[in-house]
């Protein structure tokens, strides 16, 4: 009866993965980037230096976008895998529920970041990003494990500290999308696939 209420394919795993490879990005990013900087003082990215800023801000969107596609391959395949594993379908009407309640807050966000992109205001960028994957976790949270409910309330926090903290930006940026999923993961794993 579960089954078909839920979608119990999730796996810790991917958890894990997307965990570190958010944390490989953000280091990347910090030492090939940013010189070995966490700190982004508020006028980071309005430096003199225009054509480089405008170079730099390319590189974060394209690393952004290349964490997210490799944090959403291992999930699909971890998914994939136990699902397999379980013999159940990945692809069911739950399944589906789950994704719509998990991308609008996130195809939202992702519209508003490249607002925020477009008009400069930097600075709210890793906030938006924490706080609209957290909606769309504690969205999704109906369909699936409770504790990606939870996760998700964590992710939202995180975000509103680091609308307040901006500086901190990476730091809350590396708590949320690395440590989180990286506790989360080892905790489901342990829960349900051992």
């Amino acid at each position: 009866m579960e089954e078909s209420s839920r979608f119990l394919s999730l796996s810790g795993l991917s958890g894990l993965f997307a965990g570190l490879i958010a944390l490989a990005g953000a280091a990347f990013a910090v030492y090939i980037f940013l010189d070995g900087k966490f700190l982004l003082p508020g006028g980071f990215f309005s430096a003199d230096k225009a054509q480089e800023m405008d170079s730099l801000k390319i590189k974060f969107l394209a690393e952004a976008l290349i964490v997210l596609v490799l944090a959403l391959g291992v999930s699909v395949f971890f998914s994939y895998r136990r699902s397999v594993q379980k013999g159940l379908k990945i692809w069911t009407p739950v399944s589906k529920r789950l994704l719509v309640s998990l991308f609008v807050p996130l195809v939202t966000g992702g519209i508003l970041i490249l607002i925020l992109y477009f008009q400069h205001h930097w600075q709210l960028i890793i906030p938006s990003m924490l706080i609209f994957y957290g909606l769309g976790l504690v969205n999704a949270g109906k369909f699936t494990f409770n504790e990606i409910f939870y996760l998700g309330l964590l992710e939202i926090t995180t975000g509103l500290l680091s609308a307040i903290f901006p500086v901190y930006g990476i730091i809350f940026w590396c708590f949320g999308f690395g440590l989180l999923h990286i506790v989360y993961g080892l905790a489901m794993y342990r829960k349900y696939e051992r």
